[in-house]
């Protein structure tokens, strides 16, 4: 398992949809205009992670470290496919007050077991890999910028699933996308970029098949499941499907769990 994050100091949790690189502006939102304290902000996936060189992340960070301190909140971010899958599973950043989660992390905070797992699929891939800025990644420098990153989808890992049932009790999980019975069901606009890549509908069919398992699995086994969020469809949306909360975010949408 890739390891247990706990915020004892923390009183309250939010989660935020998509950010896509406006680190700055989700801080100022959260520390100035909503005047949050002693909280730990979540954002579920395409932080934006991976489309600079890493000195562009560690400026970011020192600037906004000031302002997560004075308020005394801890900004965590899960992967989503516009971010650099290395910034998360090969090399995170772990900063006191700014990380980049592995998949399969749990967070332990406000007297709740969350599980947080990354990725999706993105469906202007094939604009992306046409274009003059892609390039295939070098497995000797995987932080090097890049638009595009084959590895991008989520993952059903057993193997961590197994060790996270014998350790915790999850009542509340954090993806990027989600399962099928959740919004967005409709294709509409999918298929106009399915017609210049044939793998897309299954790819993506394959991507929410995996949040169904994660979602099965997570029943199977008794977990207290209460509230799942996600973002990647840019919409918002939720729902109370058998007592659990399905809540989709917006870009820079914030919910806080409860």
């Amino acid at each position: 398992m890739n390891g247990t994050f706990e915020f004892p100091k923390v009183k309250s949790i939010v989660v935020s949809g998509d950010i896509h690189g406006d680190f700055r502006q989700l801080v100022h939102k959260c520390c100035i205009q909503y005047g949050m304290t002693d909280t730990l902000i979540i954002v579920a996936g395409d932080c934006g992670f991976g489309f600079e060189r890493p000195g562009y992340y560690e400026n970011l960070y020192t600037r906004c470290i000031r302002r997560l301190s004075r308020a005394n909140n801890w900004l965590i971010f899960v992967r989503g496919n516009h971010d650099n899958p290395a910034y998360f599973n090969l090399l995170p950043i772990h900063h006191s007050r700014w990380m980049t989660l592995p998949d399969y992390s749990v967070i332990k905070a406000c007297g709740h077991t969350i599980l947080c797992v990354g990725g999706a699929t993105s469906v202007d891939r094939s604009l992306r890999i046409a274009s003059k800025q892609y390039h295939q990644p070098d497995p000797e420098n995987p932080l090097t910028p890049n638009i595009y990153w084959t590895s991008e989808g989520p993952l059903f890992d057993q193997e961590k699933l197994d060790a996270i049932d014998k350790t915790y009790a999850i009542d509340t999980v954090i993806t990027h996308t989600a399962p099928t019975f959740c919004e967005r069901t409709s294709h509409q606009g999918l298929y106009n970029w399915a017609l210049q890549d044939e793998d897309l509908l299954s790819d993506v069919k394959r991507e929410r098949q995996v949040m169904n398992d994660l979602h099965d699995h997570l029943l199977s086994k008794g977990h207290p499941l209460r509230h799942w969020f996600y973002g990647h469809f840019h919409q918002s949306w939720n729902v109370v499907i058998n007592g659990i909360i399905y809540d989709m975010l917006d870009i820079m949408d914030l919910r806080e769990i409860r």
